[in-house]
């Protein structure tokens, strides 16, 4: 059974930097595709950015204007981070990882089976 769990979440301030991680177990990790995504009250969920099977491609959602990064350096580890730099107010939600076992660049929710609990980031001005 795929489980995702996610941690690195809290509270900072307006320009401070986050770097979220999220451990995958029971699955070959080099064989899954993951993605971030976040969700405020009464909203959908929202891609951030995501990495195909294998791990060789990072792609990002409009929204993430650069700020946000999937960096490489946790993917022998079964773990995958996202680097939130230049956080504002509005970046105040919970933050979610998934997973896949399909092998594409996905944007959907409800294209990923797999989730973890979530994670709280709070950004104070």
């Amino acid at each position: 059974q795929v489980r995702l769990e996610e941690s690195g979440g809290g509270r900072v301030q307006t320009g401070d930097s986050l770097r979220l991680s999220c451990r995958v177990t029971g699955a070959t990790f080099l064989t899954v595709s993951m993605a971030w995504f976040r969700q405020g009250p009464g909203k959908a969920r929202e891609f951030l950015a995501g990495i195909t099977w294998g791990k060789l491609s990072t792609y990002y959602g409009d929204s993430v204007n650069g700020r946000f990064v999937i960096p490489r350096d946790g993917v022998i580890k079964d773990i995958i981070y996202l680097q939130m730099n230049s956080l504002k107010p509005e970046d105040t939600v919970l933050y979610f990882c998934a997973a896949t076992g399909a092998d594409a660049r996905l944007l959907h929710a409800g294209d990923y089976p797999h989730w973890g609990q979530g994670t709280q980031v709070t950004v104070s001005a």
